[in-house]
């Protein structure tokens, strides 16, 4: 199956964790050869009525200074779509109750599995706002 295909059932379990309270972060990781941009991280700003994420991205560089910004988790999926594949070939989530990890191969196919929570608790990011 191709991977955006894939991707959007990963999405799917994305926004079903943050429905449900469980979202801990999200992980893009595994470039292809070696861009400036090392990893991209999502971490959740839970609110009373409004559900924020913090996107950083984190380079390689020294000289280039990481960038975090606040994000609906709509903006933060445009985000992390447009880098899939070039330069990121896996995004991990991390959940309260699992970990999923989607991976694209070299054929272009995307995979996703699952595995035992790393988190059992969510420590939400903070932000200077």
């Amino acid at each position: 199956m191709a991977y955006q295909d894939v991707f959007l059932l990963f999405w799917n379990q994305v926004t079903e964790s943050i429905q449900e309270e469980r979202f801990a972060k999200l992980t893009m990781a595994k470039t292809v050869g070696k861009p400036n941009l090392k990893n991209i991280f999502v971490r959740p700003i839970y609110a009373k009525d409004d559900f924020k994420v913090l996107v950083k991205l984190r380079y390689a560089s020294k000289e280039t200074e990481d960038v975090e910004e606040t994000h609906s988790i709509e903006e933060a999926f445009e985000i992390v779509k447009q880098h899939l594949k070039a330069p990121f070939l896996t995004v991990l989530l991390f959940t309260t109750t699992k970990d999923v990890t989607f991976k694209i191969n070299k054929k272009g196919a995307g995979s996703v599995t699952e595995n035992a929570p790393t988190f059992r608790d969510i420590t939400q990011a903070k932000t200077d706002a």
